[in-house]
């Protein structure tokens, strides 16, 4: 689909020299002599390059149709992980270097990722916003400081580490941001 330059925003996908590229930033400038124009700022999806290129306002560049599916986590083959299509229930393995480390330590069994592709071939992939995970080592409670503001070490079922309120023990289960890998409230 054909879009104007100007219309050019962060996080748009944009076939552009027989690649896709992923918006990074975008700058709209008009000066005082000449047209107005869009210095765009783009990185390759498939070899990670980076591209800076300026687009006048009359200029249209292809946008990029991506699909976007819901595929459920299986398990883990080796270096591959397993996920399966919700809709039709093939199954499709992506590596876990493709993944990238900072997603894998999220992901358990059965949950439910996007997994967006152009003409067949995965691009990227999205986790939920939050995960529940256990607490399953921390520093016992200290009775009188629940109302301290200062957050204690623990260690998550997943076994990544996440700082969390004083007054909470081994066993409770915790909201964390798949973003920030931080805490954000206790789960339900």
């Amino acid at each position: 689909m054909k879009i104007n330059a100007n219309t050019i925003k962060p996080g748009m996908i944009l076939e552009y020299q027989n690649g896709l590229w992923a918006v990074v930033k975008t700058e709209h400038v008009k000066p005082g002599k000449g047209g107005a124009f869009a210095q765009v700022e783009m990185k390759n999806l498939v070899t990670g390059t980076k591209l800076n290129e300026r687009f006048r306002s009359d200029d249209t560049v292809e946008r990029a149709v991506l699909e976007q599916r819901d595929h459920s986590y299986l398990y883990e083959d080796g270096d591959m992980l397993v996920f399966m299509d919700q809709e039709n229930y093939e199954q499709i393995s992506l590596s876990k270097d493709w993944v990238g480390d900072d997603q894998v330590r999220f992901l358990h069994d059965g949950m439910i990722v996007v997994i967006e592709s152009h003409e067949g071939k995965p691009i990227s992939m999205s986790l939920p916003d939050t995960v529940v995970l256990e607490v399953i080592e921390t520093e016992p409670t200290i009775k009188g400081q629940t109302a301290s503001s200062s957050y204690k070490p623990a260690k998550a079922s997943n076994g990544m580490r996440v700082m969390i309120p004083p007054f909470m023990g081994t066993g409770e289960r915790i909201v964390v941001s798949t973003e920030t890998g931080e805490y954000m409230r206790r789960a339900d």
